[in-house]
């Protein structure tokens, strides 16, 4: 039988954020996203923190926080921080020693401050190569994000190769979420990613455009609200249901209750569970 996975309770439809650069105009986006029941994920360079008591000059937008403000917002707040590579360098110019390292050192350095494993990326420019996914998978990385929009809401195929739906800045950012509300899930779940900096919205002054999509796309009941991590765990634990050769009898090998829907029938596999769908 062919099975067409969903997400948690059963929801065909999942929306993510990931803003970079670890700025202080993010405390605003947090609340942004709170208030409107939104989830998503930092990327940080744990190299390039601001020094404490740093004052910036008056009317400079990328502000960097301190590595003990940073970590004050982003710990508490339900998001997921991730790494950024430590000192934001183009990975594609490296080599993979330093690679390897740019990415471990910011990885061990969140790790060390959360006591959460950290398995997320973003390139620094939205640049990378194959050389540069290899240091990725060899350093335990799941997912890792570059800046194309693809416009459109299907799941990736690559997570170390993944690009976003589209920038807050698109024009068409109001159209692609009013189109993701407004579709019905018959097939394949739909999962909507945006991406940017949170310091764009002072420096371009429209803080009114994140405003307004959260509050549209916010707070749905068909709608799951997580972290880049949240959603990419969960679709590689689906991937491991182990199926019979008929396909009528599905096995759950993993911790996580699973989610499918067969022939318009909604099932729910809890971990160690074994279902014939007949």
């Amino acid at each position: 039988m062919y099975r067409r996975m969903r997400f948690p309770h059963f929801l065909g439809k999942a929306l993510t954020l990931s803003y970079d650069d670890g700025v202080q105009t993010d405390k605003r986006l947090i609340e942004i996203m709170q208030k409107n029941g939104l989830k998503g994920t930092f990327n940080i360079n744990s190299g390039l923190f601001a020094p404490e008591g740093t004052v910036y000059p008056k009317g400079q937008i990328h502000r960097r926080m301190s590595k003990k403000d940073a970590y004050s917002l982003y710990k508490n707040s339900g998001m997921e921080i991730a790494t950024h590579a430590f000192n934001h360098p183009n990975l594609k110019s490296l080599t993979k020693a330093e690679i390897t390292g740019e990415i471990m050192l910011d990885r061990v350095a969140i790790e060390k401050e959360t006591g959460v494993i950290t398995r997320g990326h973003a390139y620094p420019y939205g640049t990378f190569c194959d050389m540069v996914v290899e240091c990725l998978e060899s350093c335990g990385m799941l997912y890792a994000r570059g800046v194309s929009s693809t416009n459109s809401f299907k799941i990736p195929d690559d997570f170390l190769r993944l690009q976003p739906t589209c920038h807050h800045k698109a024009e068409n950012l109001m159209e692609l979420a009013k189109k993701f509300v407004q579709m019905s899930v018959q097939g394949e779940p739909m999962l909507f990613y945006l991406w940017g900096h949170s310091y764009e919205f002072e420096g371009d002054n429209n803080w009114n455009v994140i405003e307004e999509f959260a509050q549209f796309i916010g707070n749905r009941e068909d709608i799951w609200y997580a972290t880049n991590t949240e959603i990419f765990e969960y679709i590689e634990n689906y991937k491991k249901i182990i199926t019979s050769g008929d396909g009528d009898i599905v096995f759950n090998p993993t911790s996580v209750t699973l989610y499918f829907n067969v022939q318009g029938n909604d099932y729910k596999l809890n971990p160690g569970q074994t279902v014939n769908l007949r």
